[in-house]
Order: structure tokens, then C-alpha cells, then sequence
């Protein structure tokens, strides 16, 4: 029998690929083709549409790299096919195994009307159906010529990804441009077998239901005319009726398809194409929804949305139809698919906000769902947030990537930093580009974790990057697999619709605690070091915007700049889409992600100045104007007013060579080679570096991942290891109280400037790299006299625990991990932070001395820079400047000041008067991370802080100003509960917050 099966299942491959499928298109004739190239970037439609084309045959080379070419098609249908359903079928020459990641066209009528994408796996125009024979056809085709970046060899180094490096030699062969006759009889008999046949190869090999498909198949290929498929189609699907209509068993995994295009808004494309792709996308989709009554999308991303009617209006006209009719979903409620890790507290709010908010003016509609299937994680910070931005669901697909530990559920609640429990699935067909395959709906039910509990997954269907998303094939199939023995039964639904039926299904699933860590894509923290640096200084110059110009408005009457700040906040969070801020995309997107953060630095710069020259009024008083979180040096926060001068610093000779730095807080000893040998905190009188190891140590790895080039950093690359203790020079800096050294390596050079700030216990590393390296990683090492099983992190509103130890291979995956402006370690009374400006990816391990010593060295190493050349071949080559600050003594409330305060220099203005706080807070615990005016435009002032420590918080906040009221609200300003609504007494407002709870107050003015 099992020779019998291979022979059938055989004998179906090759009638299905040599004379069915080819038998779809039964008769054809050529259509007359004619190209126009536009020059340079793509032109509008109009001008598209009127450009005169020369002539171009079949088998013409084509497209140029990043080139978009006008095709007319023309052609009349043959009267002899009256009464038949006829298709254009334009092939621009595609690559069916690459749908997305190529060249793709959107098909135009004369009038300018879209009608739909053509991608690899769709490349078919409806006609007529029936025709009546003579009709003229005249299309457009707005083609793409996209280059090849992922190609099968994926990563090789490649100038294919910038406009600037990718030359004009023609990428494509123009292949098919037919007009051909569609035999619906065919095409229902290819759907039906290959749904049988895929069905047929995951069942159990000696199930009779599989021996029922087997025997129903052989009957129907004996059916078929192999010199007359056309003819005996309707015969064949006969012997397919009795298999196709046995029911599912009731135990049947159920599977809630969602039609699916997961579009990378930048990645082996810049921005610009994007738009281009979702249009294409879009404009399929409600083709497909007017053909398929039961067909429902779901896109998400509203920045995706908002260029589709910027861009697109006539497309973004069938979009709102579609909405409308409940068909075309809008989802997720994020302005993009963001990072998680990465981005700040407020950003990662914002998000939110503005998602939401989009799909709540244009539609009505309330997202409760977060949807990021290809996020590289998720930080502990990012629960509540769901929660405060009015959500309550999250799905996500990439955590089945993981290389080491399986995660164990694939539907449960994720508790988040300050307990907070989302509703959480993971789809088990792992994949967010199912195409509704056998194999796919198989895996998806033997896969998922949580049988005998629950039976629900959601499937992510269609083609993503512009590959077309759903296709007619995927629906005919979810049809047939709709309620069919031996297959999960398949139903087309919303996202809530899922979300509603998993949770009532599933009343007590189990609970993950803390971070949602991708063991992959680690090296994304740290990628493309411009982009990261540009993210969080766009995000701090955003809080003093706001808050500048908010004081100034209550202050002064000035205008706050509402469009202006709406418009640079949408532009921050679509740079933190996941292959932006990561890194991961060619070097086009990187490019112009640096000339977008100068230019949103200007101009954010120009409202602050504006805000705190308007505050500060005409004078010459020296004025310190402190935007961070906590006073500074007599400063308030959220003020401005003189500042004492503190002790100076004193700079020595070191007597074996070197210097000595003291500013009667901290010394610090830096020996001739430039390292930190000791810095002694001389309060608790106690060392900071470990005996016979030195700090502000940069160490060179090599790195080369195993993929994914980019994105990866392997746990082998710690096998090698170079440390840069060759210095070409040590000496003092030109302030006379600093010590700068200078280092080559390899074709880099490095000047490190180390300083101590009067009054402040803080050692100060400013880096400066010329980095000319390949393939490299480069590092700095922190190595601390201190025994911690675990330390603090910094992420969204809170902080994080990672353990020092790799007891288990959960822990042992952890080894490159984010944080945000710190790192905490702490024995019980004395701990160390090292703060940062600008990095991400860092690493802390443990090691038992081997000196003779007792005691263990814990290592907090900051990722600096690293050389992939894949996407980009010239990653992250030129000059950084990186400031860290090291911080001995410090508690985690030091940590969080000392993080804000690198971040938050203060600004120097002369002018008439000090400025008093808009809003201030007594409690050190207490972290006000916005405060601004409302969006809505009223004038009213919104506060939103946290708990910062990980602990409770009675804290009374005093505003500045008059106010008529006080509402706890949402992240979108919306009136929401609390359960310790603050309590008004004049001017002040006591609040009682949980460990790292988040509040929004809004006071009415």
C-alpha cells in the first residue's frame, strides 16, 4: 500500500503540473506592449498615464534599479471567446518564489481607476466574464523595478541598496502580456486536489480517511482527458465530491483566518516604495472583497492607512467603502508595527495615541488589539501600556523564531512590569504569510500548546512586502477547509472576533511574567548606531518641546505648536518601525533616517528656543534651564533659574604613570593606558572596579552571525576576544580637569575623554570613534568590584530584572539584551549604575576571581558599534560620539536621575527672571515623563508620571497654574478609572501610585 500512495501522490504532481494547471488558460493571444521609463523618482498617475511609450516586446530587458516604467498593454478579445471569461495575464518577469521582494506593478484603467496589484503570485487582470467578443482593452501598468536584495544567497554584500550605488543595468525580462481565456471548471479542479493532496500527506498513513482522499484522487486523474482537460474537468471534480464533503470531527482545531499583508514600512525599500506597496495591496484587497463575500482583511499600521489617502485618494475612496462594510479591518492601533525594546517611555505611549486615534477619527473604529507579528521581542514595560492606550488583546508571531527555549503556551496572559495581564496569542501556524496549505493548517494544530483547553488560533493569510497579500487560491481553499474531515476547519474572521471567542473559551490561562525576549535578532540593539542616536535624542528634545511650550502657553499666552509637534511625533514613531530603529534595512532607509533626525533636531530646537527666550523675557541674568524629571544643582525640575557653582574637580599626576581625578565625591585613577584602574566612591569608602581590572576598557570582537547579518550576534563571538589597551596617547584635557587618550586599531581610530563633574558622584566617558572596521564588535567594558545575582535595566515606565548567572538555557539566551538609559547592579546599601546617552545592547556576566581573591567580578559591558554588510555593506563606517556615565554608590532612584540627566543637558539662556515649574512632585519615586497641553486643543494641561523605584509612592503633585479640575484619563486624554483616583486640595493633588504604575491626569484650565 505504501507504494501504491507514492505512485498516486506522484502521478497527481505531474498531472497537476504538466497538463491541469497549464490547462487554466487554454487559449491566448499576445497583448501590444509600449514602456515609457519615468526619470528619476516615481511622477504622479496623470503625468504616468500621459507619457508617450515607445514600443517593448516579450523577453525585453527592463526596469533599472529603484526605475518605475509606465506600461500600456492593448488588445482586443477575439470574438470567437463570446460568452467565456477572459484575464490579462502580465508577467513583468517574476520570481514566483520571491512574492514581495522583486519587481511589482499596479494596474491602472485609462481614466486612472486602479484595479489591482500584480505580483508573483498574482498576476491575472479580469477582463470580462463573460466577454462578448471584440471588446478593446487598454491598461497601464505602473511598474516597480524593484531590485533583488533577499536573494537566495541573502547575505552577500550588496550596492543594490541605495539609489546612490545601484547603477542601471535592467533587473527584469518582460515575460507574459496575454490576453487568455480563464476556465473556471480547471482552476475549481486545481483547488480541489491541491487541497486533497496536501490534506492527503498529513494524515496518518494508515487513517482510512487518508485511503478514502487517496482512492477519490486516483478516480478523479482516471477522470481526465490528459488531451482534453478542459472537457473532463467537470467529470473529475465529480469523483472529488464524497471526500470534499465529509464533515470535520467536532474535536476539530478551529482556525480563524484573517486576510494579511504584513508590509515592512521600510526595509529592502525605503519609505518611498512602501507607500507604493500598500496601494498595490490595498487596491487587491478590495478587489477581493467585492469577489469574495466571505473574505475579510485586517491591515494595520496607521501610518500605512494615512499614505494610502495622502497618496492614493481614488484607492483610499475603496478602502473607506470597504471599511465600512466591515470588511476591511483596521488593526492593531499602532501608528506602525514599532520595535518594543527600544523605543521610550512616552514613545512607545505615543504609538498608541496616535494609531488609535487615526482609526478612531477616519472610522470610529476602537482598536483592543495589539498586532506586531514580526517585532524582534517584547519589553516587561509594554502591558500597561496596552492597557492605558484602551486595549486589552496582543498577537504576535515572532517569539516562534527563537533559537534556543520553545516558548510554552501560545495563548495565555502576559503580566507586564507593574502587574498588568494582557490577553496574548501566538498563532501556531508560525508563520504571518500563511497561504493556507495542508502542511500549514497541520502544523498549526499539532503545534498548538494549549489542546484540551482551548482550540482556537488565528492564521495571518496572504503574501506580505507587496507580494499581493491574500489571493483568490487562499480563499477557494479556506472554503473547501471550512468544515472537511481531517483538517482544522477554517472560518474567515476580524481580529476581535477571534480575540473574543479565545478568551471566552480559555477563562484561566496561564500567566508569563516579565519580558517577552526573542532569542534572535539580538545585534538589532545595536546596528546602525546613527539611527539608534537619532531615536532617543528625537524623543528627549520632543519632551522639552512639549514642556517648554506648554509653560509658555500657560505662562505667557504663547501658541503652542500643535501641528507642528503632531507632525514630528508621527515622523519619530515611523522611525521606529522594526527594521528602522533596529537597523536591519538597506542603506537607503539609514541614510535618510539621518537627514530626517537633523532636521526634526532643528526644528524642535527652534520651538524650544522660541518657548524658553519667550519664558526667560529680555535680560542678561544666567539662567539654567533643567527639562529632566529631577532638580539639578538648585535647578527645579521643569524650571529654570541660577545655579550655584559647585566644588571643582582637581586633576594629579598618578604616580605609575597616569592621573588622578577627585572632586571630593569621587577619585577615579587612570593609569598610563588611559583605563580606569579605580574609582573610589569616598563616602561609603569603597571600590568600584574589580582588583587588577580596568574600566572604560574597549574590546574588539570579531562578527560574523551564522545569518542574518545585520540582525544577529551569535553567543560564539565571545570565543575572541581583543582588548584595545595600546594607547598612542594619555594626557590631560584641554579644561585641565579631564584626561583624554587616544587609540588605533585595525583602520579605526578612538579618543576617550573621562571626566568628574563638580558636585556629582559621576564619572564621565565621552567616546569618540573613526570606525573603519568589517565585520567587527566593538564594546565597553565596565568590570565592578560587586556580587549581584541579578540587575535592574531600564525599559518603558519601570525597570527590568535580569539575572548575572545562566543557571538554565532561559538565562544563558539572554546574552546581549536592551536597556535604556541604565544599568543597575546592587549589593544590600551599595550599588553601581552606568548610564548612557544613546545605546541600547549591552551585556553583564559573573566571573569567580581566579587571583587568590574571594568574591566574583560582575561585568556590565555597553554595545557600541558593530560592522555588518548585510543589508548595508557600509554599516555605521565614520565618526560616533557616545557619552556613558559610570555611577558608584548609586540606588536604583540615582540610576533613574542620573539616566534622565545624561539624556536631559541642561539648556543655558540669559534673560530677565527665573521660570517656575509648571507642575512639580514631591516624591522622588515619582517620574513625570510628559507634560503638555491636550490634544484636543483646549488648553487644558496633561501630566502623565509613573513610579519609577519598583515600589509604592505617596506623592503629592502641585501645579503652577489655575485649574478648574483634575481626570485621570487614558493615554488618548479619555476619562478612565483608576483605583486610587488622586484627591484634590487646591493646587495640589495627592496620588497613590502601585509599583511602576502609570497615570495620565488631565487638568482642566
Amino acid at each position: 500500500m505504501h507504494d501504491d500512495r507514492t505512485l498516486v501522490e506522484a502521478r497527481l504532481r505531474r498531472v497537476l503540473d504538466e497538463r491541469i494547471r497549464p490547462a487554466v488558460y487554454p487559449e491566448s493571444v499576445p497583448l501590444r506592449v509600449a514602456v515609457w521609463h519615468a526619470p528619476g523618482e516615481p511622477v504622479p498617475v496623470a503625468e504616468g498615464l500621459a507619457a508617450e511609450p515607445a514600443p517593448i516586446e516579450a523577453g525585453a530587458r527592463w526596469g533599472a534599479p529603484w526605475g518605475t516604467s509606465w506600461f500600456r498593454v492593448t488588445g482586443t478579445v477575439p470574438r470567437e471567446w463570446a460568452g467565456r471569461t477572459v484575464e490579462a495575464l502580465l508577467d513583468l518577469g517574476f520570481d514566483e518564489n520571491m512574492p514581495g521582494f522583486q519587481c511589482e506593478g499596479l494596474v491602472y484603467r485609462p481614466d486612472g481607476t486602479p484595479v489591482k496589484g500584480l505580483n508573483p503570485r498574482n498576476q491575472w487582470v479580469r477582463i470580462g466574464s463573460p466577454v462578448t467578443g471584440g471588446e478593446e482593452v487598454v491598461l497601464h501598468i505602473e511598474a516597480a523595478s524593484n531590485p533583488v536584495i533577499l536573494d537566495y544567497h541573502p547575505f552577500l554584500p550588496t550596492q543594490l541598496g541605495d539609489q546612490e550605488t545601484a547603477g542601471s543595468e535592467p533587473q527584469y525580462t518582460l515575460t507574459r502580456m496575454d490576453l487568455a481565456v480563464f476556465d473556471e471548471s480547471v482552476w475549481q479542479l486545481v483547488m480541489d486536489l491541491e487541497v486533497l493532496g496536501e490534506l492527503m500527506a498529513e494524515l496518518p498513513v494508515d487513517s482510512a480517511r487518508r485511503h478514502d482522499i487517496l482512492r477519490a484522487v486516483e478516480r478523479a486523474l482516471d477522470a481526465v482527458d490528459l488531451q482534453d482537460v478542459n472537457g473532463t474537468a467537470d467529470r473529475a471534480r465529480q469523483q472529488l465530491t464524497g471526500v470534499l464533503s465529509a464533515p470535520a470531527v467536532p474535536s476539530a482545531h478551529r482556525i480563524s483566518a484573517v486576510g494579511h499583508a504584513h508590509i515592512d514600512s521600510a526595509w529592502l525599500w525605503p519609505l518611498r516604495e512602501t507607500v507604493r506597496k500598500v496601494a498595490r495591496t490595498t487596491s487587491n484587497m478590495t478587489a477581493l472583497i467585492e469577489d469574495e463575500p466571505e473574505f475579510v482583511f485586517a491591515m494595520s499600521q496607521a501610518q500605512q492607512w494615512a499614505w494610502v489617502k495622502e497618496h492614493r485618494p481614488e484607492v483610499w475612496a475603496r478602502v473607506k467603502k470597504a471599511v465600512a462594510e466591515g470588511r476591511f479591518v483596521p488593526a492593531g492601533g499602532m501608528w506602525v508595527e514599532s520595535d518594543t525594546n527600544m523605543p521610550g517611555s512616552e514613545a512607545m505611549a505615543r504609538q498608541f495615541v496616535h494609531g488609535k486615534r487615526f482609526f478612531l477619527d477616519e472610522f470610529g473604529i476602537e482598536n483592543e488589539e495589539a498586532w506586531l507579528p514580526d517585532t524582534f521581542g517584547f519589553a516587561a514595560g509594554l502591558p500597561q501600556i496596552i492597557k492605558a492606550a484602551g486595549a486589552k488583546w496582543l498577537l504576535t508571531q515572532k517569539i516562534s523564531w527563537s533559537q534556543t527555549n520553545k516558548f510554552p503556551h501560545h495563548t495565555f496572559l502576559w503580566e507586564g512590569i507593574d502587574g498588568t495581564r494582557i490577553f496574548t496569542h501566538f498563532p501556531p501556524v508560525d508563520t504571518y504569510n500563511c497561504s493556507m496549505k495542508g502542511g500549514e493548517l497541520a502544523h498549526a494544530a499539532r503545534n498548538f500548546k494549549d489542546k484540551g483547553r482551548a482550540r482556537h488560533s488565528l492564521a495571518p493569510t496572504g503574501w506580505g512586502d507587496g507580494g499581493g497579500g491574500t489571493t483568490r487560491e487562499m480563499v477557494a481553499k479556506a472554503a473547501r477547509l471550512r468544515d472537511l474531515e481531517g483538517s482544522p476547519t477554517v472560518l474567515w474572521e476580524t481580529p476581535r472576533a477571534f480575540f473574543t471567542k479565545a478568551e471566552a473559551e480559555y477563562p484561566a490561562p496561564p500567566v508569563w511574567v516579565g519580558e517577552l525576549y526573542l532569542e534572535l535578532h539580538r545585534a538589532t540593539l545595536t546596528s546602525q548606531a546613527r539611527t539608534k542616536q537619532g531615536n532617543r535624542r528625537s524623543e528627549h528634545l520632543l519632551r522639552e518641546a512639549e514642556l517648554w511650550a506648554a509653560t509658555a502657553a500657560v505662562r505667557t499666552g504663547s501658541a503652542y505648536p500643535y501641528e507642528e509637534l503632531d507632525r514630528i511625533w508621527k515622523t519619530v514613531l515611523l522611525h521606529q518601525f522594526h527594521d528602522i530603529l533596529p537597523g536591519s534595512s538597506i542603506a537607503w532607509v539609514h541614510r535618510e533616517a539621518r537627514a530626517t533626525y537633523e532636521r526634526i533636531a532643528a526644528e524642535l530646537d527652534e520651538i524650544i528656543g522660541a518657548a524658553q527666550r519667550a519664558l526667560a523675557g529680555d535680560g542678561d541674568r544666567d539662567l539654567v534651564f533643567n527639562a529632566a524629571p529631577h532638580s539639578r544643582a538648585g535647578v527645579r525640575a521643569g524650571g529654570a533659574g541660577a545655579r550655584p557653582l559647585p566644588q571643582g574637580t582637581t586633576l594629579a599626576p598618578r604616580a605609575d604613570g597616569g592621573y588622578v581625578l577627585d572632586n571630593g565625591l569621587l577619585r577615579a585613577e587612570i593609569d598610563a593606558r588611559g583605563l580606569v584602574v579605580s574609582a573610589y566612591d569616598l563616602d561609603a569608602d569603597r571600590e568600584t572596579i574589580a582588583p587588577g581590572k580596568a574600566a572604560g576598557l574597549l574590546q574588539l570582537h570579531p562578527d560574523f552571525p551564522n545569518m542574518w547579518d545585520a540582525w544577529d550576534v551569535d553567543a560564539f563571538y565571545r570565543n575572541t576576544v581583543t582588548d584595545l589597551t595600546d594607547a598612542e596617547s594619555v594626557q590631560a584635557g584641554e579644561d585641565g580637569v579631564s584626561v583624554r587618550t587616544t587609540r588605533s586599531f585595525g583602520d579605526s581610530r578612538v579618543s576617550q575623554m573621562l571626566s568628574l563633574p563638580p558636585g556629582e558622584r559621576r564619572l564621565v566617558i565621552d567616546t569618540e570613534v573613526d570606525w573603519h572596521e568589517t565585520e567587527k564588535f566593538l564594546k565597553l567594558a565596565f568590570p565592578l568590584d560587586l556580587h549581584a545575582e541579578r540587575y535592574a535595566s531600564e525599559t518603558q515606565f519601570g525597570h527590568v530584572f535580569r539575572p548575572t548567572h545562566t543557571n538554565t538555557s532561559w538565562e544563558a539566551a539572554k546574552f546581549e539584551a536592551c536597556n535604556h538609559r541604565f544599568v543597575q547592579l546592587e549589593e544590600p546599601g551599595w550599588g553601581v549604575a552606568v548610564v548612557n546617552d544613546s545605546t541600547y545592547g549591552h551585556d553583564v556576566t559573573r566571573m569567580v576571581r581566579t587571583d587568590g581573591d574571594l568574591g566574583t567580578t560582575t561585568t556590565v559591558r555597553v554595545s557600541l558599534l558593530r560592522a555588518p554588510r548585510f543589508p548595508d555593506p557600509e554599516t555605521d563606517q565614520g565618526v560616533h560620539r557616545f557619552r556613558h556615565a559610570l555611577i558608584p554608590g548609586a540606588s536604583i532612584a540615582d540610576a533613574v536621575r542620573e539616566g534622565w540627566r545624561i539624556n536631559l543637558p541642561e539648556r543655558h539662556l540669559t534673560g530677565a527672571h527665573e521660570v517656575a515649574p509648571l507642575v512639580t512632585v514631591d516624591h522622588d519615586a515619582v517620574v513625570i515623563t510628559a507634560v503638555k497641553l491636550a490634544d484636543d486643543g483646549s488648553g487644558d494641561v496633561v501630566v502623565r508620571f509613573h513610579e519609577a523605584h519598583g515600589g509604592r509612592a505617596r506623592a503629592t503633585l502641585t501645579a503652577g497654574f489655575e485649574f478648574v479640575d483634575v481626570t485621570v484619563t487614558d493615554l488618548l486624554e479619555r476619562p478612565a478609572d483608576a483605583v486610587e483616583p488622586p484627591v484634590r486640595d487646591g493646587e495640589r493633588i495627592s496620588v497613590r501610585l502601585r509599583p511602576f504604575e502609570l497615570m495620565t491626569l488631565r487638568l482642566r484650565r
